[in-house]
């Protein structure tokens, strides 16, 4: 049988074991088994065994549910209260006032959350009953909140890019790192975009509250130390070189217990809660890193990712050319699966290609979260999407189209980097070795 045949009948059982509601983990080691039993020498039954035992039995792993447990206990305290008191105090003075708590708040909780949903949903809790008390229109809240919620992803500690350091084995801790810059970049074009939109409506712009003192304002933001000392424990110890990710990952979950006992927020509930909270997500996470893993293992015996390099470097591709392409393909994918499934699917087939045109691994990275970040607000399966659909009650289509111009903000951001690299490698190559 031919390269294109065996790829368009894996891809065809791929989408169809899916599409009939199996879990994606299962659904991968599943098509993995087919591959190898069909289309190679080697015993499938053997190869499954090790290969999902050891992604699954990996060290550098173990960061992705000590993070994740950080993010459940910081979204069971109360800093979204503080945050909402220490933020609003200082936007009051710039054009579209208390908007950009949505773009700040989310900034913030990305340092210490990893994930994108819970970045948008904890904020959510915060502004979008405050923005809406205050006469806020609906539109750029929403709008704002969802783009502004990918974040989570893209600013340190981020768990899809762990899952990418796994799967396209690469440093995390230089992933992490790599991942400031941009972060700061895209939180400033959202910022940037609300108040162009404010000069341009000043008439939708609720009056600002009475002037407060420099010292009260001040005193509002003392509730922000806490999280940023963790913030700074965490991604200060990965940069001097002194812990590595899971090591930081270990710190940070000790940091947030340390703020939610001083907060008063720690019960033996909320204890409780963010252990299984972490557990659950984790629990799914691993099992489809491990189906990819042998998925990848399985495509490797068959020739799918060499041949498919081929091709592609046949075509006679520009390094911008083949970026324009992987954006339009992960876009596309998005529209059907979610961040995670997106990057363990396909690692094991585009990073020979990759490779081959000189891409640095590290950039690479910081380009397929911003993509997948476009996946979280591109509808029907847009995580943030069904996050403010369900805390607002707004149906989805209205909901993406108010996203949409946080989308093209996206598409901005990753041309930036396109042409100015430097941005993501710089702060990496710092790093100590």
């Amino acid at each position: 049988m031919s390269d294109i045949a065996t790829a368009g009948l894996l891809i065809l059982t791929l989408f169809l074991i899916l599409g009939s509601g199996v879990w994606i983990g299962l659904t991968l080691s599943g098509v993995a088994w087919i591959g190898m039993q069909l289309f190679s020498a080697r015993p499938a039954g053997d190869a499954m065994a090790v290969t999902i035992w050891g992604s699954a039995s990996g060290w550098t792993l173990t960061a992705l549910p000590l993070f994740l447990w950080m993010g459940e206990i910081l979204f069971r305290t109360r800093l979204s209260q503080d945050m909402f008191k220490g933020l609003a105090p200082w936007m009051q003075s710039l054009p579209g006032r208390l908007l950009h708590t949505n773009v700040a708040g989310c900034a913030v909780f990305a340092a210490v959350s990893g994930s994108s949903a819970a970045t948008c949903a904890t904020i959510g809790k915060m502004t979008l009953p405050e923005l809406q008390r205050r006469g806020y229109p609906d539109d750029m809240v929403i709008g704002t909140l969802a783009g502004a919620g990918t974040l989570g992803l893209l600013i340190p500690p981020s768990i899809i890019m762990i899952v990418y350091g796994v799967s396209a084995d690469v440093s995390i801790a230089r992933l992490f790192i790599a991942g400031v810059v941009p972060g700061i970049l895209l939180a400033l074009l959202f910022s940037g975009y609300i108040a162009i939109w404010a000069l341009l409506h000043p008439d939708r712009v609720p009056p600002a509250d009475p002037p407060m003192p420099f010292g009260d304002k001040l005193r509002a933001s003392l509730s922000l130390i806490p999280v940023a000392l963790l913030i700074l424990s965490v991604l200060g110890s990965i940069y001097a070189g002194i812990a590595t990710a899971t090591e930081a990952a270990a710190l940070g979950v000790v940091g947030a217990l340390v703020i939610s006992g001083l907060q008063r927020s720690l019960t033996w509930g909320t204890f409780k809660e963010s252990l299984l909270g972490a557990t659950r997500l984790y629990c799914m996470m691993a099992l489809i890193l491990a189906g990819a893993a042998f998925l990848t293992l399985a495509m490797g015996y068959i020739g799918l990712p060499r041949h498919l390099a081929e091709w592609i470097g046949s075509l006679g591709l520009s390094k911008f050319q083949l970026i324009l392409m992987l954006a339009v393909f992960y876009i596309v994918l998005g529209c059907f699966l979610d961040g995670i499934s997106m990057v363990v699917l396909t690692m094991g087939v585009i990073m020979p290609t990759v490779t081959a045109a000189g891409i640095d691994p590290v950039w690479f990275g910081i380009f397929i979260v911003l993509v997948v970040e476009m996946a979280q607000i591109t509808p029907p399966v847009g995580f943030n999407l069904f996050v403010l659909q369900g805390m607002t009650g707004r149906d989805l289509i209205y909901i993406a189209r108010v996203t949409l111009p946080m989308f093209f903000l996206m598409v901005a951001a990753v041309l930036i980097i396109y042409f100015i690299p430097q941005l993501v490698t710089w702060l990496p190559q710092q790093m100590a070795p």
